[in-house]
């Protein structure tokens, strides 16, 4: 994690927002003042009190809000709204600058947009459903603090599994550098995606969880599902006891249908099964 900026070392005690139905917005926007400064409390009306002397979000036309003429946009034209105006000052605190903007495009930015444009949101329709039906006596407020301790705990898994990705960068960097054919073989698995799909390499080889070896196809792209190299097609969903006498591989036990994965009982099948792949090409 980054040293953190000024301004999240000096979050205030208090914050301020919106009462009445909430939405994904102020829900995560309260969840990540909390997961920054987990002692802060959170007040919601219809009105920002005189003198208040926390930060306000999501309303009062302040810099956490959106609601007035004229607020931000981001280059790409997506508005921000109070959770990304949050981030935008505390991201760079929790993650790395670049792991931060990551997570902006596509974490924040579509709760951001369906709040300034109501274009719909699974994750937001999720948040939304925590508020109080329409025949229930449950306490807004009560139901605003559960929901926030829901996001409050997605962000956190969320943004430690990016962490976590960074922290695999050094030892998956030392088995690209080993690179044979195409093949990088790991010796556990670690998050490896974001360092191999931008290299040479169109498989990776790691043990398996369940025993044995997997072999996975490196992506063409981010944000595709296109392969570099797919295993062959004769292969994909074949039965553990065909797949033998299909492939020429003895161990060969598993080929996802997508051609993306393979199960080998050892490690020595599973670089056979990359190799076979690639001569194959799309056969």
């Amino acid at each position: 994690m980054n040293k953190r900026s000024e301004y999240a070392l000096h979050l205030p005690e208090k914050a301020f927002t919106h009462g009445g139905k909430f939405h994904a917005d102020d829900v995560f926007s309260a969840a990540l003042l909390k997961l920054c400064r987990p002692d802060i409390e959170i007040l919601r009306g219809y009105q920002v009190p005189d003198g208040f002397d926390g930060l306000v979000f999501d309303i009062g036309d302040g810099p956490f809000d959106h609601h007035a003429k004229g607020s931000p946009v981001r280059e790409n034209g997506v508005p921000y709204a109070a959770f990304g105006l949050l981030w935008r000052e505390l991201g760079p605190t929790l993650l790395h600058p670049d792991d931060a903007r990551r997570f902006d495009e596509g974490f924040v930015q579509p709760l951001d947009l369906d709040d300034n444009t109501g274009c719909g949101n699974q994750l937001a329709n999720c948040i939304m459903a925590y508020n109080p039906l329409w025949d229930s006596e449950a306490s807004p407020d009560q139901c605003f603090d559960r929901a926030v301790e829901v996001a409050k705990e997605l962000l956190d898994h969320k943004l430690e599994s990016i962490r976590a990705i960074r922290r695999a960068e050094e030892e998956v960097r030392a088995a690209l550098a080993k690179c044979r054919h195409g093949v990088v073989r790991m010796r556990r698995f670690a998050p490896w995606k974001q360092y191999l799909i931008p290299s040479k390499a169109k498989f990776v080889v790691f043990p398996s969880q369940r025993g044995g070896w997997c072999a996975q196809a490196v992506p063409a792209g981010f944000g595709t599902q296109a392969l570099k190299v797919a295993f062959p097609r004769a292969w994909a969903g074949a039965r553990e006891d065909e797949l033998p006498a299909i492939s020429g591989i003895e161990t060969l036990r598993f080929c996802h249908a997508g051609r993306f994965l393979i199960t080998t009982g050892t490690e020595e099948d599973a670089i056979t099964a990359c190799e076979t792949a690639m001569a194959f090409g799309e056969r």
